[in-house]
């Protein structure tokens, strides 16, 4: 017994997982973590530090959005990509992320509701906006016009002495930019019949005027604002949520809901708990969520008279979201946050994929805005969402970050909004504090970033055996220019030893033992760094005597430095006695 009490044993941990939040730190998967944040398990001793979130500027100056952001989204016009940001005071500005420039005001304050407003896109012509309490707006990179539509137009007098059909003119429309509605009679025994609007128009605040080319007819108009909260463009036609009805345009229209071909339809049934509260268009398919629901729309036809038909189908009648800005697409998946999971909807089946959060979600603060998107890390896509976490008593904003069935935390500053966009072919996450400063995420390779890394509690083989940690060992690799340190600390089922802090700094000494300082031509103290992988042969960064007992042994290893990559975590123990 004496001989295997004193037997030297090794644990290595280089097949990294991600976070495993579910189980007790005793009871994961020895290659899980308990914590794992701003570094990223990407694969097989590659446990590397994320870059960190570097402030968006224009001409050396900081870019900051003009008032407190409750919406932030983004959009294409005519091959360029914009960042959208509206404003609690109802206010909007947008701004180029290729070639940022100082912040462009789409909208004064008022405009807006400052609650709920949401955009989506028509080809790459314009931005369609919603808004719960105005309405419905359109903005082409120059005119922001409200979608004030002909609706009707109504004949008063149909006059009498028609040989041919005379011209209907309808008033320009009150906004800039707006479309002038047109329209065209028919007569009937040289009487006017019927109007018929061919184009709906836009930018009418007020109903227009209508006169005819000749005769005494007469008629009036009435205008539209389709209201909502949300708003996609699918299958050629704008679809826009209002309470639990959804209208829709006419066929390649952005702004006809008159036509034959538009409607509404009002969900009525009892899956649809409350009001729908997000839209989605991807895969082919338009996904209505509700708190507790989804349907999908899907084969938007056209019958032979001219009305629109599609199929609504509910997949799933127990599971939804009230998050709405934490919906998006991911892959071929179509990916939802809500109070007790995220969930991966593919095709009609929905998959919880955070049961590794389960731990992390009662300490989330859902009063605060839940934001997600999709963006690259490494050039690995990932899915991102940006919430309000309790650690510990202090509340900071974090990303739960997914990829490859693997999650990670991320910290990019005090985020409030995140979302992404396309830019020159890579997808670039975006986001704001409260203040305004705006921030491109996971950019800057350079800056120091806060990491750590909690392993498991590993049982070494035997849990009712005491265990005494004899030394400690790191494997990383460094850059050539980062001069890092770790502080490691050795962790058991009831304590952690104090933490060492052990760096890849070269000190020259002479034969007195004295630290020689190296300078250059400048004056400079020059830092002499061991960059590449480093596992301690002779070097003190990584392997350091330990001296912790328990029944189960694991390590914290947290650090500042940038860039470099943990390839593996070593641990020499030995046996105690049992119980």
């Amino acid at each position: 017994m004496a001989a295997v009490e004193q037997k030297k044993s090794y644990h290595v941990t280089k097949d990294f997982k991600g976070l495993n939040t579910k189980a007790n730190r005793t009871a994961i998967q020895e290659n899980e973590f308990a914590w794992i944040e701003n570094v990223m398990p990407i694969g097989y001793s590659n446990l590397k530090v994320i870059p960190k979130e570097k402030r968006v500027t224009y001409s050396s100056t900081n870019f900051s959005w003009g008032g407190t952001v409750h919406y932030m989204a983004p959009a294409n016009i005519n091959g360029v990509a914009y960042m959208f940001a509206f404003f609690t005071n109802g206010g909007a500005q947008y701004v180029s992320l290729e070639t940022p420039t100082a912040p462009i005001t789409l909208a004064s304050s008022g405009t807006f509701s400052g609650t709920r407003t949401q955009i989506s896109q028509w080809k790459n012509e314009r931005v369609l906006i919603i808004d719960a309490t105005y309405g419905y707006f359109t903005f082409n990179g120059t005119n922001l016009v409200r979608v004030g539509s002909v609706s009707t137009i109504t004949i008063t007098s149909g006059g009498s002495g028609y040989s041919a059909a005379p011209t209907v003119t309808i008033s320009a429309p009150n906004q800039t930019g707006g479309v002038q509605a047109t329209a065209t009679a028919t007569i009937t025994s040289g009487v006017v019949t019927a109007i018929t609007i061919t184009e709906p128009g836009t930018g009418y605040t007020s109903a227009p005027s209508i006169t005819f080319s000749s005769g005494a007819a007469s008629a009036t108009a009435t205008t539209i604002n389709q209201p909502g909260t949300c708003i996609q463009s699918f299958s050629g036609r704008v679809w826009i949520a209002d309470g639990r009805t959804i209208y829709y345009t006419a066929a390649d229209s952005y702004n006809d809901f008159t036509s034959i071909s538009a409607g509404n339809i009002t969900l009525v049934d009892a899956t649809l708990y409350g009001d729908i509260t997000q839209i989605i268009a991807a895969n082919n398919f338009l996904y209505i969520f509700g708190e507790s629901s989804i349907n999908v729309f899907s084969d938007v036809r056209v019958n032979t008279s001219g009305e629109t038909l599609f199929t609504n189908t509910n997949i799933s009648a127990s599971i939804g979201t009230e998050l709405f800005l934490g919906v998006f697409a991911y892959f071929r998946s179509i990916l939802f946050i809500n109070r007790y999971g995220v969930y991966a909807l593919v095709g009609a089946t929905t998959t919880k994929i955070s049961d590794a959060l389960d731990g992390i979600f009662p300490n989330i603060d859902f009063s605060s805005s839940v934001t997600g998107c999709q963006t690259l890390i490494y050039n690995i896509l990932v899915s991102a969402w940006n919430v309000r976490y309790n650690d510990n008593g202090t509340y900071r904003r974090v990303q739960l970050v997914f990829f490859d069935r693997k999650w990670f935390i991320s910290y990019q500053g005090n985020l409030t909004h995140i979302n992404s966009s396309p830019v020159n072919g890579l997808i670039n996450a975006y986001g704001v504090e409260s203040g305004g400063a705006f921030f491109r995420l996971y950019e800057d390779q350079t800056a120091n970033i806060s990491t750590e890394v909690v392993t498991a509690l590993w049982d070494l083989k035997d849990p009712i055996r005491d265990k005494q940690a004899l030394k400690l060992g790191v494997e990383a690799t460094f850059p050539v220019t980062v001069a890092g340190s770790l502080n490691i600390s050795i962790d058991s089922e009831a304590k952690s030893s104090t933490s060492v802090a052990l760096g890849n700094a070269v000190a020259w000494q002479n034969n007195s033992l004295n630290n020689i300082a190296w300078t250059n031509n400048a004056g400079s103290t020059l830092q002499w760094v061991s960059s590449g992988y480093q596992l301690s042969e002779g070097y003190k960064l990584l392997k350091y005597d330990a001296q912790m007992y328990g029944k189960y042994l694991g390590m914290t290893v947290t650090s500042t430095a940038p860039a470099f990559i943990f390839n593996g975590f070593q641990l020499e123990h030995e046996l105690r006695a049992r119980f």
